[in-house]
């Protein structure tokens, strides 16, 4: 990554810092190039806005690039997955439909967490609940054995999660739930409703807005109406 020798100078650098003795060497060299050289030089940053502005000008980094985020066709040609045994029944469509937003760092993690759980089962090759066990690891963290709830704290998680899904599956246009569950996750979730988009979004209405939030405060709302309970098992949603 250049934005370590490529940081924007500023007052507080002393005159005679390292960094800013390098920074000024690359401009030196790059300024070096006439244009017969067929030369091109690359550089890789997440943190654009931190680089130097002298680095930024024509005949140095003048050309940006912008990497974005993979769409569902990038997300199905999951480079990651080439170096593991997959089964042949393996879906990755309707993984990477559950994956909205994710970065390859995310993908090659859930592949990998797949191939962990595949080999502790005994197997040879990951099979789709290895994936799908996968992608709820990363998003929600392992289950969570250990920590048992009273049968009454049981209940109302239960009921909690079954307001979620009551609501998304009565309002119009909201993304179907694909799982419900009751089981203790390690960041803290003590269970979740988990809805999965038909299709790639990237415009939101207002009407699916005030949908989300609605099915959000479904699980408040099952609480209330079922136990007469306010709980802090809504904070998560209001958040």
């Amino acid at each position: 990554s250049i934005s370590s020798i490529g940081k924007s100078r500023d007052s507080q650098m002393q005159s005679n810092d390292e960094r800013e003795q390098t920074l000024n060497q690359l401009l030196t060299e790059m300024d070096g190039f006439d244009t017969s050289k067929g030369i091109v030089i690359l550089g890789a940053t997440n943190r654009p806005e931190i680089l130097d502005k002298a680095l930024l000008r024509p005949g140095r980094f003048d050309r940006r690039v912008i990497v974005d985020r993979p769409d569902l066709k990038g997300r199905i040609a999951n480079v990651h997955s080439k170096d593991v045994k997959m089964s042949s029944n393996v879906n990755l469509e309707s993984i990477a439909k559950g994956t909205p937003g994710a970065v390859g760092a995310d993908l090659a993690n859930i592949v990998n967490e797949a191939a962990l759980r595949a080999v502790r089962s005994g197997r040879e090759e990951v099979i789709q609940e290895d994936l799908e066990e996968a992608v709820e690891v990363i998003i929600a963290g392992k289950e969570k054995k250990d920590r048992i709830l009273s049968n009454k704290e049981r209940e109302v998680v239960a009921f909690h999660e079954v307001g979620h899904a009551l609501v998304a599956g009565l309002l119009e246009g909201t993304d179907p739930v694909h799982k419900i569950t009751i089981v203790p996750r390690t960041m803290g979730a003590l269970g979740y409703t988990m809805q999965l988009p038909e299709e790639e979004k990237y415009l939101v209405s207002k009407e699916e807005l005030m949908n989300q939030i609605m099915v959000m405060l479904g699980g408040r709302a099952a609480e209330e109406e079922v136990f007469n309970l306010v709980s802090t098992g809504a904070s998560n949603d209001i958040e």
